[in-house]
Parts: C-alpha cells; structure tokens; sequence
C-alpha cells in the first residue's frame, strides 16, 4: 500500500476503510458476477434452443423470455437499481449495502450475457446439431456436447466483456450508497452552537445569481453559503 499512498497520498487517511472498501467492491464482483454467469448461460441457451428452428421449439417460451430481456436492457442501470429495491429486501432481506446490491447487479448483468451467448451459440455449425440429432442424440447431450463444447472460444470471450461491463455498473452501485461509504478523516471543523455541543460541518456553496456585462465581457455571480453541522461523524 505505501506505492498506492505514494502516487495518491490523499487515500491515506483513509487507513483501513479503504482496504474495507476495496475487499466489498471484489466480493460484489465475484458473488454477481458466478450467479450472473450460471443465468445468463442458462437464459442465453435457452433462447437457442426454443427459437422456431431451434431442438426443442417452443414459440411462447421464447417470446416470453426475449421481451423480457429486452425491457430489462432498456432501462438505464441507475433506474434499475431504484426499482429493484423491493425485490432485493424481498430477496436478501435488505435493499442497501453490499449484499442489497447483488440483485441489481445481477439484473444488469444477465440480460446482457444471455445476448452475448445467444449470439456465440447461433454461430455454431447447424450441421453438428443435425448430425447429432440423427445420431439419437437427445436435446441436453446436444446442448452440452455440441452447442456448449463448440462455443468455449466464444463464451470465453464473451465472458471477459460482460465482465468488464460489470465492473462499470459495480462503481455505479457503489456511488450511490449500495457499497460500504467511506467515511471522511478526522480533522474537520468543529463549530459550537453555545449549547455546550460541538458539531462537525462544512460549508457548501450554491449559486443564486449570475449576470454577464458584455461591454467588459465579466461575470458578475453571487453566491450563498451554507454552514451544514451535523451531531455524528459527517460521512459521504
């Protein structure tokens, strides 16, 4: 860690909160990132299989489950995660912190990788498919030892891509509190009230008027400010 303070000495302070931080954000990683694996493979051979030419056609299923992948894809990831807060304290028992945020994160994952792996398994020869079917091959010997099997090059791929997608929309749920808040280093102003309590604070600006002179091209701009206090450590 002390190459880490090195380049950036501000993280410091920051002690073993920020290892704490670190350790969750890869436990969010991994846990989503198997289950969201296991789905979307599931959910992606499935839309192979059950498509009208495919080994075991079933129109309605597939219809049902590609209108739904598509409504999930459509909304933004942030809205997602608002939404699914119901469904994660109905699941896990709460809607915030690390483990509050695996249903989110799997959500945003899965429809994405089920796409992928439908896209790798279409690319598959027809022609194996047929000869195994001729062979009396049933529909999960085809699905593993044909569709599966001949895919690994391209479920691997596609894996790494949908993983990278993940750690993007992982630092979203963390910045919106799903992930432990790190809490601000001991030093901040301390302000009495006369009440014989002292309370941290900060002071936030905000601007409340901005008017430009165009004869001598300045800006003239009036600003408040705010004294925030608050009675427990100030944390973001």
């Amino acid at each position: 860690m002390n190459f880490l303070y090195q380049i950036a000495p501000n993280l410091e302070p920051l002690g073993g909160e920020l290892l704490k931080c670190i350790r969750q954000t890869f436990q969010m990683l991994m846990v989503s990132g198997l289950i969201a694996f296991f789905l979307g493979v599931l959910l992606g051979v499935l839309l192979t299989v059950t498509k009208s030419d495919g080994i075991m056609r079933n129109p309605i299923l597939y219809k049902f489950l590609d209108k739904i992948i598509d409504v999930i894809r459509s909304i933004p990831f942030i809205i997602l995660m608002v939404l699914l807060i119901p469904l994660s304290r109905a699941l896990v028992g709460t809607g915030s912190g690390v483990t509050g945020s695996y249903v989110a994160l799997i959500a945003g994952t899965v429809p994405f990788f089920a796409r992928q792996i439908e896209s790798v398994l279409a690319d598959v020869d027809y022609g194996l498919v047929e000869a195994s079917e001729a062979m009396g091959f049933s529909p999960t010997e085809i699905i593993f030892s044909v569709y599966l099997k001949e895919s690994i090059p391209g479920i691997t791929r596609v894996t790494m891509i949908t993983f990278v997608s993940l750690i993007g929309i992982t630092a979203m749920a963390g910045a919106i509190g799903f992930c432990y808040p790190i809490r601000l280093p001991d030093g901040l102003p301390r302000y009495d009230l006369g009440n014989g309590h002292y309370h941290t604070g900060y002071y936030q600006c905000n601007t409340v008027y901005r008017k430009r002179d165009y004869q001598t091209d300045d800006t003239l701009t009036a600003v408040r400010v705010q004294l925030i206090l608050s009675g427990t450590p100030f944390e973001i």
